[in-house]
């Protein structure tokens, strides 16, 4: 396994290469991540993981200074899972001059985390566009945990006739049901505790659904209780979206994704599941 820093050294590194695989990531490698890691070995013919967390996609009061950073162990992890390269550039390379180019999702990136963080998917879809430019891979691998980011990434590579597939892959969970997330690591014992009832809720609302519940407000009202009585979580958003542009729905018909991103102290974690 090669770690590789500039922009110009991937590239000729990769410059011959078919089937090439890219599992991009902002570090801090948990499980879910082995998972695409795994993955995406198993499909391809050379693997490259990128670590890179992206100042683009984080707002003014957000998390980017204290967002970890255990190089070293993330490496260790690239390296047993079979990762042939790790693009590992310093902001400086990529972004050198200040960023004047932006790509914007449309629909896709309105609700849900598009409400709550604005500015989030632009920096996430233009940081995604120019790692797909640099490695130009032919798959791409993306967690389900981060639904809305996995669809905002599909539409732009469609609007755009990129050339690679965008694989999603199922999302890891603890015995529990909690998905995994870098962002896990700051619960003290009590908030993790706590945190399980975000993917409860997220089933329960599931099953309603499947039970014949059509009135998405009913489902969600039964949800964000089962939330509440925590006494320890806050709920920024609960919702029951389309599956393809997740847009709300007030009357379920049909396929819908169940969306919610919680607050347990100073931590903000995301969920979903399908119905």
């Amino acid at each position: 396994m090669r770690a590789v820093h500039t922009v110009k050294e991937i590239r000729e590194f990769l410059e011959s290469e078919k089937n090439i695989g890219l599992v991009p990531t902002m570090g801090a490698l948990h499980a879910g991540h082995e998972k695409l890691i795994q993955t995406a070995r198993a499909e391809c013919d050379v693997l490259v993981v990128s670590i890179f967390v992206n100042p683009l996609q984080f707002g003014p009061n957000e998390d980017f200074a204290r967002y970890p950073r255990p190089l070293a162990q993330d490496l260790e992890v690239c390296e047993r899972n079979g990762a042939d390269f790790v693009f590992v550039p310093s902001v400086q390379e990529m972004y050198p001059l200040p960023q004047v180019t932006f790509v914007d999702v449309e629909r896709v990136s309105e609700h849900l985390c598009g409400k709550f963080r604005p500015g989030h998917f632009r920096g996430v879809a233009t940081v995604v566009l120019k790692l797909l430019n640099v490695v130009r891979p032919h798959r791409a691998y993306f967690g389900e945990k981060d639904m809305q980011q996995l669809l905002v990434i599909r539409r732009m590579v469609s609007d755009l006739n990129l050339p690679v597939l965008i694989a999603g892959v199922p999302t890891v969970r603890e015995s529990d049901g909690l998905a995994l997330s870098s962002r896990n690591r700051y619960l003290n014992a009590e908030e993790r505790k706590a945190a399980s009832a975000l993917h409860r809720a997220l089933q329960e609302a599931a099953n309603r659904i499947q039970a014949g519940e059509q009135d998405a407000a009913k489902v969600r009202q039964g949800a964000v209780a089962l939330l509440n009585d925590s006494g320890m979580i806050r709920v920024e958003y609960f919702e029951i979206v389309d599956p393809v542009e997740l847009q709300p729905v007030d009357t379920i018909k049909g396929p819908v994704r169940i969306a919610a991103a919680i607050w347990i102290g100073t931590t903000r974690l995301i969920d979903n599941v399908s119905a």
